[in-house]
């Protein structure tokens, strides 16, 4: 909601430009107005003292040209316009499974995999402004890291906390997506999504992987599944008394079980990020095909203000009569 000054006939604004010359021709007026009396010589009258009444006697041109700007202004009929927005916004709930296993540290992607992913989720999430999102990790096990929230800094927060080690290694694929759907499911919102992130093949768990991606059709959520890793060989960093050793492993990702776990959802859809660039397209693909519909509805009133300058210009222009003829009249 907010305020603006317009002009219901602006044209009439264009006599203020002779203000400024009316000042300038008075002040030269004033200047060279001649003595009622001449001398040869001024040296034995003494310099005139002007009074308080003399000084202040320019005042009443101050409000003549008061009164004639506020009457010019008030003539142009300045108006308010008030504006409201009402917005009704569909929003979308988004729970971000991520895998956080060990071989999520291989270095195909720079820093690794899963610094990777996290930067590039939260950039996604710095773009959903009035989406809520949640955060799962997985890896033999899963749990919920952050409940769905508009609060995007303490999503944020915790995305930063995100690292491989803290809970039991592997890969369980259906125990990540059921915890994300337990996450979801009873959300009211327009849309609900469940983006999956991993980097391997299910080997751990206590739900299969299908099955958990028919109960997220079952309650009408949307599953896109995102494959991390380049093709062929990774370098993955192993650790022995303090030294670095880089040795290549073998990227295995299930792509045929991907697939089939995001088409079996209304709508979803499977994709494969080789490097940090790719994976930004896949987020910006999917920040695309995400959108919030947000309706808006303006309502606009228009208040005319002329009044207080009318009322100022005629203040001006009767103090300006009133102060001639009472205390700086000229004539008995």
């Amino acid at each position: 909601m907010f305020s603006s000054i317009t002009f219901a006939n602006p044209g009439f604004l264009w006599i203020l430009v002779l203000i400024p010359l009316l000042i300038v021709w008075y002040i030269l007026r004033y200047r060279k107005q001649k003595p009622a009396l001449q001398f040869s010589s001024i040296s034995l009258v003494k310099k005139p003292i002007k009074t308080f009444r003399q000084r202040l006697y320019p005042s009443l041109y101050v409000f003549r040209m008061l009164a004639l700007v506020c009457l010019i202004v008030a003539m142009a009929r300045p108006q308010s316009k008030l504006s409201r927005q009402e917005m009704k916004v569909e929003g979308i709930d988004i729970v971000l499974a991520m895998d956080v296993s060990g071989s999520m540290l291989a270095e195909d992607f720079k820093p690794n995999r899963l610094e990777a992913a996290k930067k590039v989720a939260e950039n996604f999430i710095k773009g959903r402004k009035t989406d809520r999102i949640g955060l799962v990790e997985f890896a033999g096990e899963a749990f919920t890291q952050t409940p769905l929230t508009i609060d995007h800094n303490v999503l944020l927060s915790q995305l930063s906390k995100v690292k491989s080690g803290v809970i039991e290694d592997g890969t369980a694929l259906g125990d990540g997506l059921a915890t994300a759907i337990n996450r979801i499911k009873d959300s009211k919102a327009t849309s609900k999504v469940i983006i999956l992130l991993t980097d391997g093949v299910n080997n751990q768990g206590s739900v299969d992987p299908k099955s958990a991606a028919e109960i997220a059709e079952l309650y009408g959520l949307r599953l896109y599944t995102i494959g991390l890793g380049t093709r062929g060989m990774a370098p993955y960093p192993f650790y022995n008394s303090g030294i670095t050793q880089y040795r290549n492993i073998p990227v295995e990702i299930d792509e045929e079980l991907l697939t089939e776990m995001a088409e079996s959802t209304n709508g979803g859809k499977y994709f494969r990020a080789t490097n940090k660039k790719s994976l930004e397209e896949i987020f910006s693909e999917i920040d695309k095909m995400e959108k919030t519909k947000i309706d808006v509805t303006q309502y606009n009133q228009t208040k005319d203000e002329h009044l207080p300058f009318l009322l100022v210009g005629l203040f001006a222009l009767a103090l300006e009569i009133v102060l001639g003829l009472l205390y700086f009249r000229t004539t008995p």
